[in-house]
């Protein structure tokens, strides 16, 4: 038998032990999360009104109920192991930890009351359980920072109201504060043209359909002279000639680089440049940074500029990378699964048996050291004990402690 460890259990992770269940049908998968609960990006990135993109949970919970494949859960290497002694109890780890720590764009103020990153702003709206509610004071103008689908999915949450969130997991809590915001212009900017940004359609142009948000791009009288010819530059066109007045404008500004975040104790404005050395400065007093996400230290493995450095997703005999601890934040969730198939290929041929235990010598070393395992039956009491709180316009409400997420569960197998 041979042994296989996948340390994250997002849509990278899962993916990964579905192909090499089909490639190696001789092997047992295991996949570790920090967390008592699975799925990663899905669960804790795509936005909480998304529930098209989340519903391909039911596609990774198959996995991860396999008989071939184990849930350790609530186990967190460099926490309750070692890598080093999962190394030695599988004959193959794959580090599939995402990137789940915000770039930083480096200008002064980033520090002030209100200027928070994606990951801790997306991480707070879906109920993570390692961010906690940023600085929200009498937000009338929000700066969000980015040209990417994130962005957008910030403007959109502060933008939507009430009726507009049914059907979704957005806690009750943060709807109510997102609610009380007094907020009246949300800016989405971007330090290239409209050309270059990296939107995609279907996200954009739900943007255009808000009930109480119109879209404008500033500086442009004339839709036309939006330079380029792609279906998002036509979209950016359609909001240029939006004349609607609704309670909030949301605002794109391109060609504009972040250059300071400027307040006396919180944040007031956020200064940019132009190509031509130009400033504008946008008062705000909420500015949200989407410029990429950057990969954390595995234990004793320590990233490069953001992502773990490979060989085709090997990084040394028996240790692997996967999903965006190995390319960065870039793709789609079905972007894990073609790249999934090409590792699982090299996995399978390159995994040799050495007649370790894997999981049940992981379960015993657990045991020892007091540390309690989720497995995928516990696992699937939360689920349980999620959906049957959420209220009649929510889809769930999910724990945002873990904590309670382990009160929730029943005692593991």
């Amino acid at each position: 038998m041979r042994y296989i460890a996948i340390i994250g259990s997002g849509p990278a992770g899962c993916y990964l032990a579905d192909q090499l269940l089909r490639l190696a049908p001789d092997a047992r998968i295991d996949v570790i999360e920090r967390l008592p609960v699975p799925f990663g990006l899905v669960r804790y990135g795509v936005a909480p009104d998304h529930q098209g993109s989340k519903a391909v949970v039911r596609v990774l919970d198959r996995v991860l109920a396999r008989e071939q494949v184990g849930f350790f859960g609530n186990v967190e290497v460099g926490r309750d192991l070692t890598l080093a002694e999962l190394r030695s109890l599988y004959d193959t780890v794959v580090i599939a930890t995402g990137a789940p720590q915000d770039r930083r764009l480096g200008i002064a103020g980033e520090d002030l009351p209100g200027v928070t990153g994606a990951a801790s702003f997306v991480g707070w709206y879906n109920n993570h359980p390692d961010h906690a509610e940023p600085p929200l004071q009498q937000v009338r103008s929000a700066v969000v920072i980015g040209n990417g689908n994130v962005a957008v999915d910030v403007a959109r949450l502060l933008a939507k109201s009430h009726a507009e969130l049914a059907g979704s997991d957005l806690a009750p809590d943060v709807q109510q504060r997102l609610a009380a915001l007094p907020i009246e212009t949300i800016h989405i900017v971007g330090r290239r043209g409209a050309a270059d940004a990296k939107f995609t359609q279907k996200e954009l142009a739900e943007l255009g359909t808000l009930s109480r948000a119109s879209t404008r791009v500033a500086g442009v009288g004339d839709p036309a002279a939006i330079v380029g010819d792609s279906p998002i530059v036509e979209i950016l066109r359609g909001f240029a000639a939006d004349t609607r007045e609704l309670p909030i404008r949301i605002v794109f500004h391109f060609g504009l680089a972040p250059k300071a975040f400027v307040g006396e104790g919180r944040l007031q404005a956020v200064r940019f440049t132009r190509a031509d050395g130009s400033e504008e400065e946008i008062p705000a007093e909420l500015a949200v940074s989407c410029i990429g996400y950057r990969s954390v230290p595995c234990c004793s493995a320590e990233p490069a500029d953001g992502v773990f450095a490979s060989d085709n997703g090997r990084i040394e005999e028996g240790l692997y990378v996967t999903g965006w601890a190995r390319r960065g934040p870039s793709g789609t969730i079905p972007t894990n699964r073609t790249e999934a198939q090409q590792l699982a290929q090299r996995v399978a041929a390159e995994t040799v048996e050495h007649g370790r235990k894997g999981g049940q010598a992981l379960a015993a070393l657990l045991a020892e050291r007091g540390r309690r395992r989720i497995d995928h039956a516990a696992w699937r009491a939360i689920d349980a004990a999620e959906l049957a709180q959420a209220a009649a316009e929510r889809c769930r409400h999910k724990f945002d402690t873990v904590d309670a997420m382990l009160a929730a569960a029943t005692p593991a197998a």
